[in-house]
């Protein structure tokens, strides 16, 4: 069995302890962390640093990024020692060196994205939704928000949300829709006309070129589009943007939030 530890200080106190439990009992235990010489960096038979500089803020944004795209490369070289086909992993590499290109042009959007954002500062509660491998994207969307500007969010499973979030849904009650152009499509559509049908406000990340899906919601930030799996990586930038610029426009400490530590170090 191998175990891989994900952190970003590398000091985090329950990684840190399934660290020791999984090597307790013969795991094979591999590192991903940002901070060089940390105790998980020490602890692991091997792994990779992200080497994505200090971070700063107590919110991780840029080491979150890194995670993904060295988890993709993970992926990607224990794929091609079982089935993965070079023409497949070709054409993943090559979306992945797309990256930092697009990842440039949606910041180049950051006045639109603070435009949008200045209109949604004044909620309290928030609902972000997303599919397949987009829901975990939702659940970062709605972590930044709340993390940085102290509003109550919610990252939600989009199929899910007949399960109960829809009674949530009223004009004062926004909700983020992440909607890559994936086989997923149509079913975010009927999500997000559920939610209108209910008075909700609905902001789209939508990939370029859906000029569809303007005429469905209130408000869309538009993001280059990618493959189905690097497209999360993408999605993840306007939300981490739009929990900055709320956090800002409520005058919030956004490097250092209250009741949050860099590091917990304590279970």
């Amino acid at each position: 069995m191998a175990v891989l530890a994900i952190s970003q200080s590398g000091e985090t106190a329950d990684t840190v302890a399934a660290v020791r439990e999984a090597r307790r009992k013969g795991a094979l235990c591999l590192g991903l962390v940002n901070v060089v010489g940390s105790t998980i960096a020490q602890e692991t038979d091997a792994g990779v640093y992200n080497h994505a500089g200090p971070e700063i803020g107590v919110a991780s944004t840029k080491v979150f990024i890194s995670q993904c795209v060295i988890l993709t490369l993970m992926a990607l070289l224990i794929g091609r020692y079982q089935r993965l086909s070079l023409t497949e992993g070709l054409f993943i590499t090559r979306a992945l060196k797309e990256l930092p290109g697009q990842i440039r042009k949606i910041l180049k959007k950051a006045d639109r994205i603070e435009e949008i954002a200045r209109k949604y500062a004044r909620y309290n509660n928030f609902l972000f939704i997303g599919r397949l491998f987009n829901f975990p994207i939702a659940m970062e969307g709605a972590l930044k928000l709340k993390e940085i500007s102290y509003l109550h969010a919610e990252g939600y499973a989009a199929g899910e949300m007949k399960h109960g979030p829809i009674s949530l849904i009223d004009p004062e009650f926004p909700t983020v829709a992440i909607l890559p152009r994936d086989s997923t499509y149509d079913k975010m559509v009927n999500n997000i006309q559920e939610i209108k049908a209910r008075d909700g406000k609905v902001l789209a990340i939508a990939v370029e070129g859906d000029d569809h899906i303007d005429s469905h919601v209130d408000h869309a930030i538009h993001v280059p589009h990618s493959i189905d799996i690097i497209q999360p990586i993408l999605n993840t930038v306007p939300l981490q943007l739009f929990a900055y610029y709320i956090a800002r426009e409520r005058n919030c400490d956004i490097d250092k939030p209250r009741n949050l530590a860099k590091s917990v170090t304590v279970e």
